[in-house]
């Protein structure tokens, strides 16, 4: 694992510096205390403080967004970001006591699609997945040679030192808004990207989809409290024209997965005349932290 990702790290259970370690073919995270983190042999720490409260998104559900997103159905967001996050980077660089590297963290990674698409676009830069899927963090070990993964769960503490992030990325998944404002340099941005109320609104009637919360902004400042000002927001959208299989794959790699009859699914699916228009409707917003 890149030395530079892992100076940023904590032991999830005393806090302490972590430093790797090999035994034979062996490889593990520990702090001073003797606390130990195994790396899989597919690239990612597990850096949970003990079991996880559910094993996230399913190796079918990675597997389907995994292939929707190398499509290019989603490079409108993934630009976005990469353009946010540039900026937000210079603010940091600018700053009297920036370090020497600028870290990037995906709360929430997947694939790692979005946070290699951010790396790219900085080559200073090296960035950490995490997840609570293991699934997915298989993918996102491999996703960028600058980038590292882990297993860890966003509503526990972050396995991250404090003011140690320049820019994290928060794509459809939860926010923990304390330990996002712990970890992040005061100089730099959360990159929220959450679905507008039309965001695929031609499926959800059509195949008995899961809808957007109306108050979804409201909760999303909510869940961020008073740690976090809106700096300026942008609305992605794209017309999407899909297959069938897209259309599945497409339904396959979100939360209507959990809750939809895969038998149903199939028939309503082909039911759909083709190209079926999609509308891919989301809002990215730049959020700073406040002080204190």
């Amino acid at each position: 694992m890149d030395a530079r990702i892992v100076d940023r790290l904590r032991c999830p259970v005393c806090g302490e510096p972590l430093a790797e370690a090999t035994a034979g073919t062996a490889r593990a995270l520990r702090c001073p205390r003797r606390h130990s983190f195994d790396v899989a042999r597919q690239g990612y720490v597990n850096l949970l403080a003990g079991r996880a409260p559910h094993a996230g998104d399913t190796a079918e559900m990675v597997a389907a967004r995994a292939d929707f997103l190398a499509a290019g159905h989603y490079d409108v967001i993934s630009a976005a970001l990469a353009e946010a996050a540039t900026e937000a980077v210079a603010r940091v660089a600018a700053a009297p006591d920036a370090g020497a590297y600028p870290l990037v963290v995906d709360a929430g990674a997947g694939t790692g699609r979005y946070l290699a698409a951010v790396l790219a676009a900085l080559p200073d830069a090296v960035g950490l997945a995490l997840d609570v899927s293991k699934p997915a963090l298989r993918r996102a070990a491999r996703a960028h040679q600058r980038a590292a993964a882990a297993l860890a769960d966003t509503w526990q503490r972050l396995p991250l030192a404090d003011a140690s992030t320049a820019v994290l990325l928060n794509v459809f998944a939860p926010r923990n808004g304390a330990e996002f404002h712990r970890v992040l340099d005061p100089a730099g941005a959360l990159l929220v990207v959450t679905p507008a109320g039309d965001h695929l609104a031609e499926l959800v009637g059509a195949l008995d989809l899961l809808r957007v919360d109306p108050a979804k902004s409201d909760r999303v400042a909510e869940s961020l409290g008073g740690r976090f000002t809106p700096d300026g927001g942008t609305a992605l959208r794209r017309e999407l024209a899909l297959t069938g299989p897209e259309v599945a794959t497409l339904v396959g790699m979100g939360p209507s997965a959990w809750h939809t009859d895969p038998a149903g699914l199939a028939a309503r699916v082909a039911a759909l005349p083709e190209p079926v228009r999609v509308t891919v409707s989301v809002r990215l917003t730049v959020w700073r932290p406040t002080p204190g």
